[in-house]
């Protein structure tokens, strides 16, 4: 595959097979125009300088919003070479507005091509009145020129607990999803990555008219957010860094810290449930309550229930853990099923969502941002690295998928790699925002503090919080008003760091 138009009509299903996509989803875990393909080295010359202004038409996915493409280079290094269009859409403000607001979603990948949509989010805020809302599917996502993946088929069952006897399968499972990856993505895989993403933002900027560009980056959005101000912190107003990864991580890292994030979760799940043993019955203390769950775990090895195996219960357990609101369904859960009893609906619900992944789509290609964008940083090629990192993972981390953080990737066999990201620094840019739940699965809370601390700017805590993406989705007022204010009127917050309450837990009280 050569460009997008061609991988679009390549695309085709067949039998449903166990494809290599499972691990994709759960470091993603991590998210209209037509597929637009790239565009040959004959376009004018200089036609990459020029970016002309947007032609804007209705969206066909939404009336609301306006869409357009904006032409950018493939390579930033060469703007006289190749071009791929960006598909970019606007909601327009309803008053006189002080510049754009451009939001960027988390991935890599941006949430399969919603980038459009994200000005959606904010369609009835206060920020409507202030800016022309602008939503981007970022370059091979969406409508913006589509990298691929070929599917590829493990030869490795899909185990939460992989034992020993299967990691040199793991490591030709990678090895072969990384030469599906190639194949699919070709030359244009490689110029998937951090620093071309930031560049063209400014692209987008300087089209829009646009002498600064404001910025809200969600989860992956936010380090895109911080490398472009790290490279135009000159043409950067307003930023609000929201779910934040760390600044000084390899995309390995912060994969492996969303495992440790996710046992933080499932250990404050079991102190609190061990102060109400009277009422759940799992144990009168965290290390009981984990010792149940560690039985049950054993149990359903053995002898699933209702089809939920060792490996569905541990992704539940994780899943239900992050989120405070439903630490009452996971006790319910463990206790039904260390019983010996079938889980009840609800629970049986959330079991088969938190295992989704496992399953197939019997496509021949998927999305391959992900394996593109994160070998922009440096992966170990020692298979000995990986083996004894998965069973470190294996016995403290199985819960939501944890040991997957840990298994090989593909960029231990990439040839070519993205240009890395600089170091992020704060030198030059105004200040800005940061927001950070304090228990993030996706994003762990020491990225937040860290990038606030790097770039001087004033940090928003989630207190008992396990959510990903805050501002303007989860209805915190405490966190909303805030960055309202700023962004409308440029006043932060008067504190450097402000503590706002999360979701509050389960109204059951302690023994």
């Amino acid at each position: 595959m050569r460009t997008a138009t061609r991988t679009a009509t390549r695309t085709r299903t067949r039998t449903r097979t166990r494809p290599r996509v499972w691990l994709a989803a759960a470091l993603t875990g991590l998210l209209g125009l037509g597929a637009t393909g790239f565009t040959p080295a004959s376009a004018p010359a200089g036609a990459a300088h020029r970016t002309p202004q947007p032609a804007w038409e209705r969206c066909d996915f939404d009336a609301r919003l306006e869409c357009a493409t904006v032409r950018v280079p493939l390579d930033h290094a060469r703007p006289r070479g190749r071009t791929l269009d960006l598909a970019v859409s606007r909601l327009a403000a309803e008053g006189r507005p002080r510049g754009v607001l451009l939001a960027v979603n988390g991935g890599p990948g941006g949430n399969e091509g919603m980038g459009r949509r994200a000005p959606l989010r904010f369609a009835d805020s206060p920020l409507r009145s202030a800016y022309d809302l602008i939503g981007v599917d970022l370059r091979g996502t969406g409508g913006s020129s589509p990298v691929h993946c070929e599917v590829t088929t493990p030869t490795v069952p899909f185990d939460s607990r992989t034992p020993d006897s299967s990691f040199p399968g793991l490591w030709a499972d990678a090895r072969a999803s990384e030469a599906g990856c190639a194949r699919a993505g070709g030359v244009e895989r490689r110029h998937i990555g951090t620093v071309s993403v930031a560049r063209d933002l400014d692209r987008v900027r300087a089209a829009l008219g646009e002498r600064k560009l404001n910025l809200i980056g969600y989860a992956y959005g936010s380090y895109v957010a911080a490398v472009y101000g790290t490279l135009f912190p000159h043409r950067l107003d307003r930023s609000v860094l929201d779910s934040v990864r760390h600044p000084d991580w390899t995309w390995r890292q912060q994969f492996m810290a969303q495992a440790v994030a996710i046992r933080e979760n499932v250990g404050d799940w079991a102190r609190w449930a061990g102060r109400r043993d009277g009422t759940l019955g799992l144990g009168g203390s965290e290390r009981r309550v984990m010792a149940t769950v560690e039985r049950t775990a054993a149990a359903l090895a053995e002898r699933p229930v209702n089809g939920m195996n060792r490996t569905a219960f541990d992704a539940t357990v994780g899943s239900l853990a992050n989120d405070r609101t439903r630490w009452a369904d996971l006790a319910a859960l463990v206790a039904s099923l260390a019983a010996g009893d079938a889980p009840s609906s609800g629970a049986a619900a959330a079991a088969a969502e938190a295992a989704e992944a496992g399953a197939g789509t019997g496509a021949e290609l998927r999305p391959g941002v992900l394996e593109a964008a994160t070998c922009e940083s440096a992966w170990p090629r020692e298979p000995g690295v990986y083996e004894r990192d998965m069973r470190r993972f294996r016995e403290r981390y199985p819960y939501g998928l944890g040991m997957t953080r840990a298994q090989p990737w593909v960029c231990a066999f990439r040839a070519d790699s993205p240009q890395p990201p600089p170091r992020i620094r704060g030198a030059g840019r105004p200040a800005g925002l940061v927001v950070q739940a304090e228990n993030d699965p996706q994003t762990h809370r020491a990225g937040g503090a860290a990038m606030a601390a790097r770039l001087g700017h004033p940090l928003i805590t989630v207190a008992d919080d396990g959510s990903n993406e805050i501002y303007g989705k989860r209805g915190y007022r405490c966190v909303d008003d805030r960055v309202d204010r700023y962004l409308l009127t440029g006043r932060l917050p008067d504190r450097r760091h402000t503590v706002c309450a999360g979701a509050p837990r389960p109204a059951i009280a302690e023994d």
